[in-house]
């Protein structure tokens, strides 16, 4: 068996958002580095496409003409301006970004994108001058010697290449490897989420501007049925709901999907003239709803591999870009230090969920006192109130400012 002996001062496993973030805020520092993925670009990737203000605040770090140009003019991306929830009663509810000033550019804090085209937009973005970039390579093993990682991974093709590095990056998502070796994978029901996504086209009423879509079922607690419109007249339309409570009720997901598709008064009538582009595909969403320690000797998680999915939201990509980019910076101190123990990643889990508590809280509470009999009608209740549009008014203007101007502020100490 041939070997190839490679050795970096930090490996990224996973080019992912998370990874491909991590990446790319490491050679804006101008520290060389190495990226491995199992996968070949461009790929798949399962999940709702829906981009979040945190995906353009971060890119907006990255380079302010990625933001003002390059996704403007992609069209692999679509703006959407703002959302419509349909209750359990059926009653919809529309939120929509209030039109900017003639003077201020048009943008919104809200995209959709399929995961085939933006991962290979960012993975695109990778810079050779200071990252290795192995796709098709899946790491096998890893162990820790003397203060350093001896990681071995194969390529497509059956050559093997060993790493030799002090840090590792794992953002090889949900079923990760770098999490495997450094502290096992269990999933907590509790805080985990299954989810089926199925293509579109031809969705009937979406709305004019793009908005996102979120149906709460009558009768189904902590779950949702989403549509999110993509470009050329696709949707990604999918249905999650929290494991906890599919394994009590022993719920089938995907006979509930396709019920809510060919049955549902709020929803059928949608897709009588639509055809869909795929079978449904499931996957598992594990939720930031409590902390991990996503940190140890000469290793940072990142993105789904350290759980970091919100629970209220379901939104994945922004938290795991803004969890690269925090990566990034510890790495850059430890690489400048030359200490790679975990006393110098301590404070990395703060940073993370930080940005996470409020939605922690609210889940945790739902969670702690189940008030699944008035579930339905609260949400009918509430939804609508003029109190709700008043304050999603209100705060657009914030939400823009925190996407393309608050600068993301990181306490390394």
């Amino acid at each position: 068996m041939s070997i190839e002996r490679i050795q970096t001062d930090l490996l990224i496993v996973g080019a992912g958002p998370a990874g491909a973030t991590t990446s790319l805020f490491l050679s804006k520092m101008g520290i060389p580095h190495t990226i491995v993925d199992a996968s070949a670009f461009p790929r798949d990737k399962v999940c709702g496409d829906g981009l979040d203000l945190k995906v353009f605040r971060v890119l907006q770090h990255l380079d302010p003409n990625i933001t003002a140009n390059e996704v403007f003019d992609n069209q692999d991306f679509l703006q959407s301006w703002g959302t419509r929830i349909t209750t359990p009663n059926g009653r919809v509810t529309e939120f929509i970004q209030p039109a900017p000033p003639a003077d201020a550019p048009s943008r919104s804090v809200l995209w959709t994108s399929k995961r085939l085209h933006f991962d290979q937009f960012l993975v695109g973005k990778l810079d050779a001058r200071y990252t290795q970039f192995f796709p098709e390579t899946k790491v096998e093993t890893m162990e820790r010697i003397d203060g350093r990682w001896r990681i071995q991974a194969r390529k497509k093709g059956g050559t093997t290449l060993e790493f030799d590095t002090p840090l590792v990056i794992g953002a090889d998502g949900d079923h990760s490897t770098v999490l495997r070796h450094v502290g096992g994978r269990s999933i907590d029901r509790r805080h985990y989420a299954g989810t089926l996504r199925q293509y579109w086209k031809g969705v009937s009423g979406i709305h004019p501007k793009n908005l996102i879509e979120v149906y709460l079922p009558k009768g189904l607690p902590l779950s949702y049925f989403y549509i999110f419109p993509l470009p050329n007249g696709e949707a990604n339309v999918g249905y999650g709901m929290v494991s906890e409570l599919i394994a009590h009720h022993k719920y089938n997901l995907r006979d509930l999907f396709k019920k809510i598709i060919a049955e549902d008064t709020n929803m059928a009538h949608r897709f009588r003239d639509a055809a869909p582009l795929e079978e449904p595909v499931g996957w598992g969403i594990p939720l930031a709803s409590r902390r991990r320690r996503n940190f140890g000797d000469g290793y940072l998680l990142t993105g789904d591999a350290a759980s970091l999915v919100c629970p209220t939201s379901g939104e994945g990509i922004g938290t795991g870009m803004i969890s690269g980019y925090i990566a990034a910076h510890f790495a850059q101190k430890a690489l400048v230090s030359k200490r790679f123990d975990a006393e110098q990643f301590k404070n990395y889990d703060r940073e993370i969920y930080r940005r996470l508590e409020d939605e922690i809280r609210v889940y945790q509470a739902l969670m702690r006192f189940k008030p699944w009999k008035m579930y339905d009608w609260g949400l009918n209740l509430i939804t609508p109130l003029p109190y709700l549009q008043r304050s999603f008014t209100k705060l657009h203007t914030g939400w823009l400012r925190t996407a393309y101007e608050t600068t993301i502020d990181i306490r390394l100490d």
